[in-house]
């Protein structure tokens, strides 16, 4: 879980957004977000996929599967 929520706190800050920006897309409060960046609390796979999308990165990226930060070709 560690690396899963590390990974996701740096994409988010090489974006130069904020939790509260985060929450604001997915309209939920900071404090969720919150949460769910600090692996507290655990997220939906469809909000997991939205993220990968919004950080321009794959899921297996965010989950500390692979060491390639570029995206998925598109289907």
């Amino acid at each position: 879980m560690a690396i899963y929520t590390d990974i996701l706190k740096e994409l988010r800050r090489d974006k130069n957004l904020t939790q509260a920006d985060m929450a604001a897309y997915f309209n939920i409060k900071q404090s969720m977000y919150s949460m769910y960046e600090s692996g507290r609390r655990t997220m939906k796979i469809e909000m997991l996929c939205m993220l990968a999308d919004i950080l321009d990165t794959s899921t297996d990226y965010i989950l500390g599967r692979t060491s390639v930060e570029e995206p998925y070709p598109k289907r």
